[in-house]
């Protein structure tokens, strides 16, 4: 049995899925970009702010879920140009400070909104 789960702090989704969903113990959180909620506009000024809302939005979920950052256990990040990647690894690196999680980066083509980052991840709860 799978429970859904939505968080009215982090952006609504913009497409037909679920923010997250729980099965057993384990929660499933959809890929996350930029959007800032208190706005409405996504956030890229730069890439550093840009990924930071991005770990912003996925704290909102982990938290509406009962979880938090150090039970993430896998991320998926999508980028749009690979030439970021050693910005956004500093700013993700702040949110593990310990024990960081399993996760590939790719870049890919294009990503909804014409966004730069997208990531989404797996944990325990």
């Amino acid at each position: 049995m799978k429970k859904i789960v939505l968080s009215k702090d982090a952006p609504a989704p913009i497409g037909p899925y679920s923010q997250a969903v729980i099965h057993g113990n384990t929660l499933y959180v959809s890929g996350q970009i930029a959007i800032d909620q208190s706005t409405g506009n996504i956030v890229t000024d730069t890439i550093e702010k840009e990924t930071n809302q991005v770990m912003k939005n996925l704290g909102l979920i982990l938290k509406e879920a009962g979880a938090d950052y150090s039970q993430i256990i896998k991320c998926s990040i999508f980028v749009s140009d690979m030439g970021n990647f050693a910005k956004i690894n500093e700013v993700y690196g702040k949110y593990f400070p310990e024990n960081p999680p399993a996760r590939e980066t790719v870049e890919v083509s294009c990503l909804p909104k014409n966004v730069n980052v997208e990531i989404s991840c797996i944990a325990y709860l």
